[in-house]
């Protein structure tokens, strides 16, 4: 099992990079007139599109028969039957059918290939590549790449986690007024904002700091690595998230939803820390 688990390992990162090199060929390239709209702040571009191709074929010819969640086929209108272009994958899991396919025996790859599009647009250096694997339901692989510095944190189910090569951990920080905590805007959920502000202020007061990057991803690498204390988000989707809850977890940490529950490979809340600061921060985000 565990040569299997670093095959799939080698290929995610090999997937990874495929979509980065996309990333690379094309910065600055995108005119906002090519930008579309999946959501209100959310943006696609062929970029998106290239690299969740590039990434998938890579998957696909290593483990034909596995099957494959990626963000933007995933949030894609239907294709019409024959449409020209499209690449056709007879694994590929619907978004609404991920949680009944978690309960299945067999790997299903969760990925995003641009996470930080918007940053992306402006060239802010802040995206990345999320590739993960679950095994039976639970992650098992996990990479992200850094589309800018090339950075990549990866990680195995029981085998740590690293940067480029290099174990990490979390920090050590135990007083909420030294914590620099990280968080995402609800965006895609702006129903959630009221409640947001009123957390964010609360935090904000009491910690040493708040930051929002714009890559959840990144954000929880960069708890795994240290950086940050702790971090939460209102509202995430399973590819933000497969690959860094791993990374938190073999890193040291602890990630869960506010609510507790440690499935985070869903739609939903989002609450990492360095496991010194999850009660603190779940008091806070509960009390309401």
């Amino acid at each position: 099992m565990r040569r299997e688990l670093y095959k799939v390992l080698e290929v995610a990162a090999s997937a990874a990079s495929d979509a980065a090199a996309v990333h690379r060929a094309n910065i600055g390239a995108i005119e906002s007139d090519d930008w579309s709209e999946k959501g209100r702040h959310d943006f696609v571009t062929r970029v998106d599109r290239e690299a969740e191709v590039r990434a998938i074929e890579r998957i696909r010819t290593s483990f034909p028969r596995h099957r494959i969640l990626s963000e933007e086929a995933a949030t894609a209108p239907p294709a019409e039957p024959g449409e020209a272009g499209v690449v056709r994958n007879p694994f590929a899991i619907p978004a609404d059918r991920l949680a009944e396919a978690k309960r299945e025996a067999g790997w299903v790859w969760v990925i995003d290939p641009l996470d930080g599009t918007t940053n992306y647009l402006h060239r802010y250096p802040m995206y990345a590549v999320s590739v993960a694997a679950l095994l039976d339901g639970e992650p098992a692989v996990g990479v992200v790449m850094n589309g800018v510095t090339g950075e990549t944190w990866t990680a195995v189910r029981g085998g740590g986690a690293f940067l480029d090569g290099a174990p990490i951990r979390v920090s050590e920080v135990e007083q909420p007024s030294r914590a620099l905590v990280g968080t995402g805007f609800p965006f895609k959920a702006l129903e959630l904002l009221p409640r947001y502000l009123e957390d964010f202020s609360r935090i904000l007061t009491i910690s040493a700091g708040v930051r929002r990057a714009g890559s959840a991803a990144l954000d929880l690498c960069h708890l795994a690595t240290g950086y940050f204390d702790a971090f939460w988000e209102l509202s995430l989707a399973p590819w933000d998230v497969a690959a860094g809850a791993l990374i938190v977890r073999e890193a040291g940490g602890v990630i869960t939803r506010i609510d507790g529950e440690e499935d985070v490979v869903g739609n939903g809340s989002v609450l990492a820390s360095n496991g010194r600061l999850h009660q603190w921060l779940v008091s806070i985000l509960r009390d309401h």
